[in-house]
């Protein structure tokens, strides 16, 4: 049902102004108390007559008061109340011989006030409380019998403002928990989003990390041998520019497929190549064998593996071999092992390095973890594999080098963040 836009302007002044619209409230019971006690409802033979009696000075005073009272009923509600029955009595008392004091009808409405703004356990105690002592005052002071009319109809009506009172409660409260429960629905959804966005970043800097970092070491490598050679071997010179460019236009190519996933529908059309995998592995390993590193590979079948599960698993090696070309000296050797036993993917990247690998190269004695490390290789490697619900453990080899294993499961494809299993920092994790 939709509201009337005049009806708009005047209820949110009422709102904001409940002592005006309760004094309004007043002068109308006021009048209708008036015009009640000018009337007999048993003069005429089809209802009530007019004029057959008019009120005294006291009864005049009485209602004056008792509209009076509900100026405040809002803020007082309970006083209002007792104040309101008090006055109500008091006209009981005045006027034995006829009908009860229209002074009641104040009553029921400071009654039905406390129903509304107290709990029903409230509202019941006070309502009979009130039901019972203006009844029996009526029954006590009336002359006629105790069963007249009047008289039931004084308990049926502060019974009706009573159940007003609590039905009008019990709407409002349903009301506000429907407003709530939107509310924290919304809440809801706009937490979830944040999530998704805070996940689909982080994704993100995680893949822009890895490209960077292995296209550009590799370039910084094959720039100083292009700068050492140049003199006295130009040949090899220009094979290494070669590998600089080959490896800067790959670069390129990967970050503008990861850039085109930012891009809004209608944006140009964003790259439509494949994301890397463990496909195009032997191309990874050529880059590293051509920046000088040798590169030994066994693996298995690995076809039909899950996007999510592939991708992290050419990452790792990605990752893992650039940490190699960096820490692990002139002479290393890297061999890399992808292995699937069952449902599982093994991923194993050992080296032999010699010269600053171990607890003595720089970043070893350094948490990964931390900020302070400088690099976030492995944290990144952890993060992928800890979000697919694998583990992942590197550290130093016995005798010399480096190991990292990845196990990933193929099911992957299917988990959520929320079912992956807490990794801690394995130990000795310097290749950052």
């Amino acid at each position: 049902m939709t509201r009337s836009p005049r009806m708009a302007r005047p209820r949110t002044w009422l709102r904001s102004h409940p002592l005006a619209c309760d004094a309004g409230l007043a002068a109308i019971v006021l009048a209708c108390m008036i015009v009640g006690s000018f009337a007999d409802p048993h003069d005429g033979m089809h209802g009530p007559s007019f004029g057959t009696r008019t009120p005294d000075a006291r009864g005049v005073v009485l209602m004056v008061l008792a509209a009076g009272a509900l100026v405040y009923r809002r803020r007082s509600p309970l006083p209002v109340l007792a104040v309101t029955s008090t006055l109500t009595v008091a006209a009981l008392a005045l006027a034995p011989t006829d009908p009860p004091a229209p002074v009641a009808m104040s009553a029921v409405v400071a009654l039905y006030t406390v129903a509304a703004r107290t709990d029903r356990p409230t509202t019941w105690r006070i309502g009979l409380l009130t039901m019972v002592v203006l009844t029996g005052a009526a029954m006590l002071f009336s002359e006629g019998p105790w069963y007249a009319q009047e008289n039931l109809g004084l308990f049926a009506w502060t019974g009706i403002g009573a159940s007003a009172g609590d039905a009008v409660r019990s709407r409002r409260a349903f009301i506000d928990a429907i407003r709530e429960r939107a509310e924290r629905a919304e809440r809801t959804r706009e937490e979830e989003a944040r999530r998704r966005v805070a996940e689909e970043r982080l994704r993100i800097a995680r893949d822009l990390h890895d490209v960077v970092a292995h296209h550009i070491a590799l370039v910084n490598v094959q720039a100083g041998v292009a700068a050492h050679v140049m003199d006295k071997r130009p040949d090899q010179a220009k094979e290494a520019l070669a590998h600089v460019r080959e490896a800067s236009r790959s670069a390129l190519g990967e970050l503008r497929a990861t850039v085109g996933l930012l891009r809004q529908s209608g944006d140009p059309s964003a790259p439509t190549e494949p994301a890397p995998g463990l496909a195009v592995l032997d191309a990874l390993l050529d880059t590293f064998r051509n920046a000088g590193l040798p590169v030994a590979l066994a693996r298995t079948d690995d076809q039909g593996l899950p996007a999510s599960v592939d991708l992290a698993a050419y990452r790792i090696v990605q990752e893992a071999l650039t940490n190699v070309r960096k820490h692990a000296g002139p002479d290393a050797k890297a061999e890399v092992s992808v292995v699937r036993v069952g449902n599982e993917v093994e991923v194993t990247v050992l080296d032999n390095g010699t010269e600053t690998t171990g607890p003595e190269h720089p970043s070893s004695a350094q948490d990964p973890s931390s900020g302070d490390s400088g690099g976030h290789g492995l944290i990144g490697m952890r993060e992928r594999v800890t979000a697919l619900g694998g583990t992942l453990t590197a550290g130093p080899r016995y005798g010399g080098g480096f190991r990292v294993h990845a196990i990933l499961p193929v099911t992957a494809g299917t988990k959520t963040a929320t079912t992956a299993r807490p990794q801690q920092p394995g130990p000795g994790e310097q290749h950052a």
